[in-house]
């Protein structure tokens, strides 16, 4: 796409380094940069809202969406978010319309995912082979159409987070009296978990399965570490989000380092929750005295 070809000519020219001359390396880059923000955007408020659970049976639910799509021959690419959409949905919906506590809802529906993933992979063992990559993930496998999916979802969350982003953080303090001021705390409700289940899938296909959690609610927690105030966190989480996604796609690709880009980015934002917790400590102990 001669759009994306131009911005991959300008990441060579800003970021001179050897292994960013690659083409499959600028696809990469240019992803991460995607998923970073989407994931702080979504991050902020999984940690406030204490989502992390939900989060992981939303990635779970990629395994399963894969496993549908092979073996009903369908590309993942289809299967993976629509699968992914309709149980983040579904959990919602459950948790509003039932008597049972929220972990206890979603601890049943990520059972449940899990084990039909498991059932219908045991069934083949070419599935069983081609479903383990989106346990690991392979932020170096994207296109250009991953690309171009990636940005159209960032757009939409953009407007979203413009729009609802005090909302939501009264949702988040008493979705009651939220109600009660004619916040559509329902239609809020659902348009963000079915945003956040499309933003997991997508950092599946960058970080796998087994990290996709991590790279929502570690650059959240550190952000909230160091902010004072809710947007603060909010943009404390954006710049953790970029910088981890940036050094870490380059420190995994460099000869003495060779380790999945994925697990780097997470480690790298994992060092920055480390800076942040002591930071956060020593301030405790400053306001002490």
């Amino acid at each position: 796409m001669p759009e994306l070809n131009i911005i991959y000519n300008f990441i060579a020219i800003i970021l001179p380094f050897e292994v960013l001359q690659m083409r499959f390396m600028q696809q990469a880059l240019l992803g991460m940069l995607l998923l970073a923000p989407m994931s702080a955007l979504v991050g902020v408020q999984v940690v406030n809202f204490r989502m992390a659970f939900f989060a992981d049976a939303i990635s779970h639910s990629a395994f399963t969406g894969v496993a549908i799509g092979l073996i009903l021959a369908i590309s993942p690419r289809w299967t993976m978010p629509l699968f992914g959409l309709l149980v983040g949905l579904a959990i919602m919906y459950s948790q509003r319309r039932s008597l049972l506590s929220n972990d206890t809802i979603i601890g049943v529906f990520f059972s449940g995912i899990v084990a039909f993933g498991l059932a219908v992979v045991s069934r083949n063992g070419n599935v069983a082979r081609d479903v383990q990559s989106f346990l690991y993930g392979d932020i170096l496998t994207i296109g250009d159409k991953d690309i171009i999916s990636m940005l159209a979802l960032l757009i939409v969350l953009i407007v979203f987070q413009t729009i609802g982003y005090n909302r939501m953080l009264f949702i988040g303090i008493s979705p009651v009296l939220a109600k009660a001021h004619r916040v559509r705390v329902a239609s809020y409700q659902y348009i963000y978990s079915g945003l956040l289940a499309l933003v997991i899938i997508l950092s599946v296909r960058a970080v796998g399965v087994l990290l996709v959690t991590a790279m929502l609610i570690v650059p959240a927690a550190a952000a909230r570490n160091f902010a004072k105030t809710a947007g603060g966190m909010l943009w404390w989480a954006l710049l953790i989000s970029i910088i981890s996604a940036l050094i870490g796609l380059i420190v995994s690709a460099q000869p003495w380092a060779r380790t999945a880009s994925g697990a780097t980015v997470v480690l790298i934002a994992f060092l920055w929750f480390l800076v942040s917790a002591v930071y956060a400590h020593l301030g405790g102990e400053r306001s002490r005295t």
